[in-house]
C-alpha cells in the first residue's frame, strides 16, 4: 500500500452520501480536488449505512462497486489487535468501527484520516505509536 492512501471514517461518508447533511457541500467538494486513493473497512460502511436511507445506502454501494472506494474486510487474524486496540482505548469507549480504523492505519501504512471525530483519532495512535494526520476537509 502507499503512505498517501486517505483512509476514510463514517463521518465523511454520511456527509457524502446523506441528502441534507450540512457537510455534504465541503465532503464533495474534497473529493472533486482529492487525487490520493482512498480506503476503508466494512465495519465502516456498516456503520454509514445505519445513518442513511436506502436510496442513500445504494448510492453508497454503487460507488464501492465502481471501485471508488476499496474496503478492506476483518480477518481472523485482525481481531486480537482490535481488541487490543478497544482494551487500550476503553476509557473512550472507543467504537469497533474506529478500532478497525486504527488497525487499517497500521497495516496499510497511512495515516492520513478523512473524519468528523477529532476528538478521537487526535488521541488514537498505530500500534507502533504512530499518531493519525486528520485532514481538513470541512471548509
Amino acid at each position: 500500500m502507499t503512505r498517501n492512501i486517505l483512509i476514510v471514517d463514517t463521518g465523511f461518508l454520511v456527509a457524502l452520501f446523506r441528502r441534507g447533511d450540512r457537510l455534504r457541500e465541503a465532503a464533495r467538494s474534497f473529493l472533486a480536488g482529492n487525487r490520493a486513493p482512498l480506503l476503508t473497512t466494512s465495519a465502516i460502511i456498516v456503520e454509514t449505512a445505519f445513518f442513511l436511507d436506502a436510496g442513500e445506502k445504494l448510492a453508497l454501494m454503487e460507488w464501492i462497486r465502481r471501485g471508488a472506494l476499496p474496503v478492506r474486510e476483518i480477518s481472523g487474524e485482525t481481531w486480537p489487535l482490535l481488541a487490543w486496540i478497544v482494551s487500550k482505548y476503553a476509557d473512550r469507549d472507543p467504537d469497533l468501527a474506529d478500532a478497525t480504523l486504527v488497525w487499517l492505519a497500521q497495516d496499510c501504512g497511512s495515516r492520513r484520516i478523512l473524519t468528523v471525530d477529532d476528538a478521537d483519532f487526535s488521541v488514537y495512535r498505530t500500534k507502533s505509536g504512530k499518531a493519525f494526520e486528520i485532514v481538513e476537509w470541512m471548509r
